[in-house]
């Protein structure tokens, strides 16, 4: 009976259907991440370099830019991303129309349908 019943059921990985991670970071925002990181570092020491006195006051508006940039990112594309995400997606109008044809040789194809389908009538 034992034997049965361990048949019955498959072990099964954990881990698939799990989104990749680096510990708490998910695998999805590290390039995006990268990226603020290195925009507000170029912002801060580059455009905005001369408005600071002291080498702190860079790296301290630099982390806080970062920070706000990367928690800015990650509520908006984070786990329900969709939620927000799908409001930019534009929605297609859908219509009833029918196109009439019209042959690109101007050749009236119609009026030759119409006299070969009259003729096979009245035979």
């Amino acid at each position: 009976m034992s034997q049965e019943r361990e048949q019955e059921f498959r072990p099964v990985n954990q881990v698939l259907g799990s989104q990749p991670s680096l510990g708490p970071i998910p695998a999805d925002q590290i390039l995006p991440w990268t990226v603020i990181a290195l925009a507000s570092y170029f912002m801060i020491n580059g455009i905005f370099g001369g408005l600071f006195q002291e080498e702190f006051q860079k790296w301290l508006w630099t982390i806080l830019m970062t920070g706000w940039g990367i928690g800015t990112w990650w509520i908006l594309t984070g786990g329900r991303s969709w939620s927000f995400l799908s409001k930019f997606i534009g929605v297609p109008a859908w219509t009833r129309g029918f196109a009439r044809y019209q042959s690109l040789l101007e050749v009236n194809h119609e009026a030759k349908n119409r006299k070969t389908k009259r003729r096979r009538r009245r035979k």
